[in-house]
């Protein structure tokens, strides 16, 4: 694919990105789900918790941006799409990345791995875990290790959802 048609593919799913927003209805609800972000009394976050969950709904937003975890214990890593549409249409995925990755080179060449759900074969360095790419009513549970501490960024490599499906994952 020339770098004409990836511009557009990414474009096009921008644009599909914003018409898709739109205001979640009065009468939906969601259900409760387990944040690992605790604050402290003096309103700093509490200690890691290295059993984390987050969601993805079909307004293209994780639950939250930042995740916390414990250096060198296992991380078990939950991702539940709230949402209703199906992952052909509005699927998602977390992918943690290794520290300097380009999360927007990564986005443009996920975009053009459909075959792979949306992971470049061509990345698999700078990626340390995925999820499933995942539709509406499904979740998908991951365990994996990071040694180092330092903060790792995450996203959904959905086409289009790059730009609003992002956050980091610190590692203390």
């Amino acid at each position: 694919m020339n770098k004409k048609n990836r511009i557009s593919i990414v474009l096009l799913m921008g644009c599909l990105a914003i018409t898709s927003c739109g205001k979640k209805d009065a009468a939906t609800t969601e259900e409760p789900t387990e944040i690992n972000e605790t604050t402290s009394d003096e309103g700093h976050p509490a200690a890691a918790s290295n059993v984390l969950v987050i969601t993805g709904d079909d307004q293209m937003q994780f639950n939250t941006k930042e995740l916390r975890a414990e250096a060198g214990k296992p991380i078990t890593l939950t991702l539940k799409h709230i949402g209703k549409i199906p992952k052909q249409a509005m699927g998602h995925n977390i992918v943690i990345l290794q520290e300097g990755t380009n999360e927007a080179d990564f986005a443009v060449k996920a975009a053009a791995a459909q075959e792979t759900d949306y992971i470049p074969a061509s990345e698999k360095s700078s990626i340390i875990a995925h999820t499933k790419l995942l539709g509406g009513g499904e979740q998908d549970t991951i365990e994996f290790t990071i040694d180092k501490k330092g903060t790792y960024n995450f996203l959904c490599s959905f086409p289009g959802h790059f730009a609003m499906m992002k956050g980091v994952l610190i590692v203390e």
